[in-house]
């Protein structure tokens, strides 16, 4: 994948030395991680401060584990700056994060981070466009493994299965012989996504997944995100309020500003939030 975008290796999808598929996109993993409280992800008394300026400031927040968390916020709130920190680009500091009841990932490399199991899908779709949808798919399936293994192992028929589960869920099967570079705008964000979750993410983070995307494109990305809801613990970071009602249904919404929390709850409850209106939302 290119630098734009984080392909996850969790370690139980494909197995070099046997050929399996050893797990199911269909349900949360968490046996490599501690989630015996129920969160997966803290962020605990996180400061990042640029030059005197605190891009963040003193954030606390917790994703739950097969939670879909909207994060909301004017530009400059700080949620950019978060995904960083998450994802090991940004070093907060002070504070901790912590995936899990254990891992630190302050004390973690951008690699490791990734092959933890935390993958982040930037705003710009990055995909291989000279090859086809399913070998983009079979690529993703395969990365990190020594050349060999990745040009001349054949997939499996659990394997090829597995890609045409997540063809069908990211709206693309018939469209598997189809190069990359000749998809929509918004064919290649689900493309994208699907090469993350072949990969089988415990924390997918998606930065501003419908920019760009037609209305009808909006509505069937909001489709797949509520289809994925319970599977994987996913943070959205989205600024189009119609999308975010889409896939927030009942659950929290937070919003950022100057660095901190402003407001947390239900779609409905942030509307109503005189501070959030006036910094964010207006009348």
């Amino acid at each position: 994948m290119s630098e734009h975008s984080t392909v996850l290796q969790p370690g139980q999808i494909y197995d070099s030395a046997t050929g399996d598929a050893t797990a199911s996109f269909e349900r949360v993993k968490s046996s490599q991680v501690d989630t015996s409280h129920g969160a997966i992800l803290y962020l605990e008394d996180i400061t990042v401060s640029f030059d005197g300026f605190k891009a963040i400031n003193n954030l606390n927040l917790d994703i739950s584990v097969g939670e879909l968390r909207c994060i909301i916020g004017p530009n400059g709130a700080g949620k950019t700056t978060m995904m960083d920190i998450i994802t090991g680009k940004t070093k907060p500091t002070s504070g901790k994060v912590f995936f899990g009841q254990s891992m630190d990932l302050t004390k973690m490399t951008e690699v490791e981070i990734a092959h933890a199991g935390i993958g982040r899908k930037f705003q710009r779709p990055t995909v291989f466009e000279q090859h086809t949808v399913f070998d983009n798919l079979e690529l993703a399936m395969k990365m990190d493994k020594r050349v060999k293994t990745t040009l001349f192992a054949k997939l499996n028929s659990e394997q090829r299965g597995k890609i045409d589960n997540i063809l069908q869920l990211i709206r693309l099967n018939g469209q598997e012989n189809r190069l990359a570079g000749l998809l929509s705008h918004g064919q290649k964000q689900w493309l994208e996504i699907g090469m993350l979750l072949i990969q089988e993410p415990q924390l997918i983070l998606l930065d501003e997944p419908v920019a760009g995307m037609s209305d009808a494109e909006t509505a069937r990305t909001a489709e797949l995100l509520n289809e994925l809801r319970g599977k994987h613990s996913i943070m959205v970071v989205e600024h189009d309020m119609g999308f975010v009602t889409e896939i927030a249904q009942q659950g929290k919404v937070t919003v950022l500003h100057e660095g901190s929390v402003l407001a947390q709850g239900t779609m409905q409850q942030v509307q109503a939030d005189e501070k959030v209106i006036e910094v964010y939302l207006g009348r």
